[in-house]
C-alpha cells in the first residue's frame, strides 16, 4: 500500500505533458480525474487479479521522487523496434496504471468519513479561539479600569510597606550570615569533645543556610569552608570507627553511628568497619610479635619492622614463644570480642528501631529496612571473614616455629591455647577452625609419635629394671587424684581453659563472650596454672594409720564365728562330699588370721611403673581433650602402653612351655589371640638378630619396641618364696588393676572418639582389656605346680598295697603326706601374704590349681596302678 502512494505521489508532482512533451503516444500515463476515479469504481473488477498486476510492477518505480521513469522506459527500449511488441507493453503499462488508480480511488473513498471528522474538528477549534479572543479582550478592558481606579497615594503606600519587609529579611539574614561566619569556632569545640552527631547537624544547617543565601558574595567562600569542615569531620569520624575494633565502647560507638545516619552513609560505614577490623588484626599481631622480637633480640634495629609477618615468626626465640603466643591470642581476643559487641549493638537498636517505626509513621521506613538488612547481612558475613584471617594469622605464627623443640609440658600448653582460640572461633561464628585443626593436628600427630616411642622405650626400662615391690597408696586411691587427671575434675570457671572442662556440663552453658564480656580475657596465663597442691595418695606401710593396723588384728585374735568360705576350702571339686579330713579350731583360727593377712587393707595392688602408666595414660588423654581430632591417634598409641604391659606380665611371670604342654587349656583362645597379636604387631623379636639389616626392614620395626627382660634381682626359681609368688601377684594385680582403670576411663574415651573409629576402641577393650584377669591362671598356675611335690605323692601311691581285705581306720599314708603339703603350702602363703596383700581371687585361684592338680595326680597314680 505505501509503494501505491509513492507511485502515485511522485505521479501527482511530475505533470504528464511536462515529463512527456514529446512522447503524445504514452499521453494516457497521466493521473486520472475524479470522473474517471469514479468510473474506475463502478467497473467490474476482480481484486486477486488487480493485485496480481500491482505486485507486478517493477521495484524501481516505487524508489525515491528523483527517480525519472521516461528515461528508465526508453533505456530499456530494445535498438530494433516492434510495433507490436511495444503496442503489448504499452497495454500492460497501462493495465498497472488503471489499477494502481483504481486501488488509489478505492483508498481515498475509503479515508472519506475520517476526513470529514477532521474538518468538523477543525472548525470547533476556530469557534474557540475566536471566544478565547473575546476574553482576552474583555480582561484587558477590566484591567484599564483597575489601573485607572488607584491613586498615587495609594501605590506608594504599597510600595514603602514592601521595602520595610525587604529590609527586615535583609536584617535576618544579616545576622544569620554574622553567625554563620562564627560557626567554625563552635565545630572546632564539639569535634574535640567527640560530639560527631553534634558537629554534624550543625554543619548540615549551616549548609542549608548558606545554600539560602548563596546569592551574596560572602557566602560563596563561607560554603567552601563549610564543605571542607565536613569533610575534616568525616576523617576523624573514620578514625573514631577504627578505635572501635579495638576496644568497643557502647558510648563511643553510639556516636559515631548516629553521626554516619545523619550523613546517610551507614552502609559506607559498614564497609569502613570491616576494612579497619581486617586492618587492626593485621596490625595487631605484627606489632606483638615485633615486640617479642626486639626484646628478645637486645635491640629496636629497624631491620625487624621491615620484615613481613611470616618471616618475623621465625625470629621468635622458644623462650618467649608461648608469652608470644598467649599475648597475640589475647589481643586477637580483644578484637574478636569487639566484633562481637559491634554485633550486639547493632541486633539492639534494630530491635528498637522496629518497636519505634511500627508505633510511628512510616515515612523513610523501606530505606532503613534495606540499610538494616545490609548491615546484617554485611556483619554475618564478616564473622567467617575475621575468623579466617584470625586463623591464618596464628597459622603463619605456629608455622614459624618447630614445635617438635618444646617439652610437654609446654606443648600442651601451647596446644591448651590454641584450643580456646578454636573454641572461641567456634562460638564466634560456629566455624570448626579447619584451618588451625589441620596445621596443629599436623605437628601434634609428629610430636606425638616421637613422644609415644621415647615413652615406649622408657616403658621397657622400667619393666626391665622393675622389681615388683609393691606401691603403698591409700585405700581410696583414685587415678582421678593424679595431676594428670584433675582435667577431668575441674568445672567450668574463669582461670580453667575450657580444654580442661569436664565432659558433661549444666544444660544451660555460659559462652567465653557472655563469660568475658566485660572484664577479663580467657587467654590470661595464670602464674599457678600447675596445681599447687601435692598429690596425698601414698601411705606408709600399706595401712593409713597405725591404729587402723593395730585395731584390724585385735579384731581377728578374737574367737569369733568362722566363715563359711573357709569350711568350704577342702570340699571335693568333682564330687561335692564332705571334706576327708575335719579341720581343727587351731587351724581354721589359723586360717582366718591369714585370710585378714590377705586383706588387711582394700588398697590396689600397684607398682611405680603401673603409675608411671597411668600417669602417661592421664597425659595422653589430656592432650586428646584438647586436640579431639587426633583422638584416634592418642587412643591407639594409648592402646600400645596397655599391650606392651599386657605382654610384659606374661613374658616375665606366665610363659612356660612345659606346664602349657599338660593341655589343660589354662590360656583361652583369646587370650592366645591377644597375645599373638600384640607379638605381631608392637613386639620386635629381630632388634639384635642382624645389625646389617637392611633399611626396608628397618623401617618396618620403627614403629615396634624390643621385648623386655625380666630383672636379674627378681628370683622366681626359690621354694622359699613360692616361686615369687609376691612378685606374681604384684605384677599380675597391677595390671588387673590398670584393666580397671582403662575401663574406668571407657565412657570419656567414648565420647571423643571419632564415631568412625569406635569399632576399634570397642574391639580394645573386648579382646585386650578384658583379658588381663585372664593372665591370672598361667601365671598362679606355675606356682601351685611347683610349690608341691606331686612326683612324690606318686611314688608313695604306687607304694599302696590296695588288695587289703579290711577297711583301714586311717588314711592312705599318700592322704597325709597331700595334706601336709597343702598345710605347709597354706603357711608359706601367709608368709607371703605379710610383704603382699594376695586378694581373695588369687587365693581362690591358687587353691583350685592346687585341687586340680592333687585330683590329676591321684587320677594318674590310679592310671600307672591299672597299668
Amino acid at each position: 500500500m505505501q509503494k501505491i502512494k509513492s507511485l502515485m505521489t511522485r505521479q501527482g508532482l511530475k505533470s504528464p505533458p511536462e515529463s512527456l512533451s514529446d512522447l503524445g503516444a504514452i499521453e494516457s500515463l497521466r493521473v486520472p480525474g475524479k470522473e474517471e476515479f469514479r468510473e474506475l469504481r463502478e467497473q467490474p473488477s476482480d481484486p486477486q487479479a488487480e493485485q496480481e498486476l500491482i505486485n507486478s510492477i517493477e521495484q524501481v518505480y516505487f524508489s525515491t521522487d528523483s527517480f525519472d521513469i521516461v528515461k528508465y522506459e526508453l533505456e530499456k527500449l530494445p535498438p530494433v523496434l516492434n510495433l507490436q511488441e511495444l503496442e503489448e507493453y504499452r497495454d500492460k503499462l497501462k493495465q498497472q496504471q488503471a489499477a494502481v488508480s483504481k486501488k488509489v480511488a478505492d483508498l481515498i473513498l475509503e479515508k472519506q468519513p475520517a476526513y470529514v471528522k477532521e474538518l468538523e474538528r477543525v472548525t470547533s477549534l476556530q469557534t474557540g479561539l475566536q471566544l478565547a479572543a473575546v476574553i482576552c479582550t474583555n480582561g484587558r478592558r477590566h484591567l484599564n479600569i483597575a489601573k485607572e481606579g488607584f491613586t498615587q497615594a495609594s501605590l506608594g503606600l504599597l510600595a514603602n510597606q514592601r521595602k520595610r519587609q525587604l529590609l527586615i529579611g535583609l536584617l535576618k539574614s544579616l545576622r544569620t550570615i554574622k553567625t554563620l561566619q562564627r560557626t567554625d569556632v563552635r565545630l572546632s569545640e564539639m569535634l574535640e569533645e567527640e560530639d560527631y552527631p553534634g558537629a554534624i547537624q550543625l554543619c548540615l544547617e549551616c549548609q542549608k543556610a548558606a545554600s539560602t543565601f548563596k546569592h551574596y558574595s560572602c557566602i560563596s567562600e563561607l560554603n567552601s569552608k563549610l564543605q571542607d569542615t565536613l569533610e575534616q569531620i568525616e576523617e576523624q569520624l573514620d578514625v573514631a570507627l577504627s578505635k572501635i575494633c579495638k576496644n568497643f565502647d557502647i558510648n563511643h560507638y553510639t556516636k559515631v553511628q548516629q553521626a554516619y545516619r545523619l550523613l546517610g552513609k551507614t552502609q559506607t560505614a559498614m564497609d569502613q568497619l570491616h576494612m579497619h577490623f581486617t586492618q587492626a588484626i593485621h596490625n595487631t599481631v605484627f606489632q606483638v610479635v615485633l615486640g617479642y622480637v626486639e626484646l628478645c633480640s637486645g635491640n629496636t634495629d629497624t631491620k625487624f619492622q621491615k620484615l613481613q609477618y611470616k618471616d618475623l615468626c621465625t625470629h621468635v626465640t622458644p623462650d618467649s614463644y608461648i608469652p608470644c603466643l598467649a599475648d597475640l591470642c589475647k589481643a586477637l581476643w580483644e578484637v574478636m570480642l569487639s566484633y562481637y559487641r559491634t554485633m550486639e549493638w547493632h541486633e539492639k537498636h534494630d530491635n528498637e528501631d522496629t518497636t519505634s517505626a511500627s508505633e510511628g509513621s512510616n515515612i523513610g521506613t523501606e530505606e532503613t529496612n534495606f540499610d538494616r538488612g545490609y548491615i546484617k547481612k554485611k556483619l554475618e558475613h564478616g564473622l567467617t571473614r575475621i575468623w579466617q584471617d584470625v586463623q591464618l594469622k596464628v597459622k603463619t605464627y605456629l608455622l614459624g616455629t618447630d614445635l617438635s623443640i618444646f617439652k610437654y609440658d609446654d606443648f600442651i600448653f601451647v596446644l591448651d591455647i590454641i584450643s580456646r582460640l578454636m573454641q572461641v572461633g567456634e562460638e564466634f561464628c560456629g566455624s570448626k577452625s579447619e584451618v588451625l585443626q589441620e596445621s596443629i593436628r599436623k605437628q601434634s600427630v609428629n610430636y606425638f609419635k616421637n613422644y609415644h616411642r621415647t615413652r615406649l622405650d622408657e616403658l621397657r626400662m622400667f619393666l626391665e629394671n622393675e622389681t615388683w615391690e609393691l606401691c603403698p597408696v591409700k585405700s581410696n586411691f583414685s587415678i582421678l587424684q593424679l595431676h594428670e587427671f584433675k582435667f577431668m575434675e575441674q568445672s567450668r570457671s574463669p582461670s580453667v581453659s575450657p580444654s580442661k572442662q569436664p565432659a558433661s556440663t549444666s544444660s544451660k552453658t555460659v559462652t567465653l563472650f557472655e563469660q568475658y564480656c566485660s572484664d577479663g580475657n580467657p587467654f590470661e596465663i595464670q602464674a599457678n596454672h600447675k596445681d599447687e597442691e601435692t598429690e596425698d595418695v601414698l601411705a606408709s606401710n600399706g595401712y593409713e594409720s597405725d591404729e587402723q593396723e593395730k585395731s584390724a588384728y585385735q579384731e581377728y585374735d578374737s574367737d569369733s564365728d568362722v566363715p563359711e568360705e573357709l569350711k568350704r576350702d577342702y570340699v571335693d571339686e568333682q564330687t561335692g562330699d564332705a571334706p576327708v579330713k575335719s579341720v581343727s579350731r587351731e587351724t581354721l583360727k589359723s586360717r582366718k588370721k591369714s585370710d585378714y593377712s590377705l586383706n588387711k587393707v582394700n588398697a590396689p595392688i600397684l607398682t611405680n611403673t603401673t603409675l608411671n602408666v597411668i600417669r602417661l595414660v592421664g597425659k595422653y588423654m589430656q592432650m586428646m581433650n584438647i586436640l579431639k581430632p587426633i583422638a584416634f591417634d592418642v587412643i591407639h598409641f594409648m592402646s600400645q602402653l596397655f599391650d606392651y604391659y599386657l605382654y610384659a606380665i606374661y613374658t616375665f611371670f606366665g610363659r612356660n612351655d612345659s606346664l602349657e604342654s599338660t593341655g589343660l587349656g589354662l590360656s583361652s583362645s583369646r587370650l592366645r589371640t591377644t597375645l599373638n597379636r600384640i607379638q605381631e604387631s608392637l613386639i620386635d623379636m629381630e632388634v639384635s638378630a642382624d645389625p646389617t639389616a637392611t633399611l626396608t626392614a628397618a623401617e618396618e620395626r620403627k614403629e615396634k619396641v624390643p621385648s623386655p627382660h625380666l630383672s636379674h634381682l627378681v628370683v622366681l626359681t626359690s621354694g622359699d618364696t613360692l616361686y615369687g609368688l609376691a612378685e606374681r601377684v604384684v605384677a599380675t594385680e597391677s595390671l588387673v588393676f590398670l584393666a580397671e582403670q582403662f575401663e574406668f576411663l571407657q565412657p570419656h574415651l567414648d565420647a571423643v572418639m571419632p564415631a568412625v573409629k569406635k569399632p576399634f576402641l570397642q574391639q580394645f577393650y573386648s579382646q585386650t582389656v578384658s583379658t588381663a584377669s585372664e593372665l591370672r591362671k598361667p601365671i598362679y598356675w606355675i606356682v601351685a605346680g611347683k610349690a608341691i611335690d606331686y612326683e612324690q605323692m606318686l611314688l608313695l601311691m604306687a607304694n599302696v598295697k590296695w588288695d587289703v581285705k579290711e577297711i583301714m581306720s586311717q588314711h592312705n599314708i599318700y592322704v597325709d603326706a597331700l595334706l601336709k603339703e597343702f598345710e605347709q603350702f597354706n603357711r608359706r602363703l601367709n608368709e607371703v601374704s605379710k610383704r603382699v596383700r594376695i586378694p581373695l581371687p588369687v587365693s581362690n585361684i591358687l587353691w583350685e590349681h592346687c585341687i586340680r592338680l592333687a585330683n590329676r595326680t591321684i587320677v594318674e597314680g590310679n592310671i600307672q596302678r591299672s597299668s
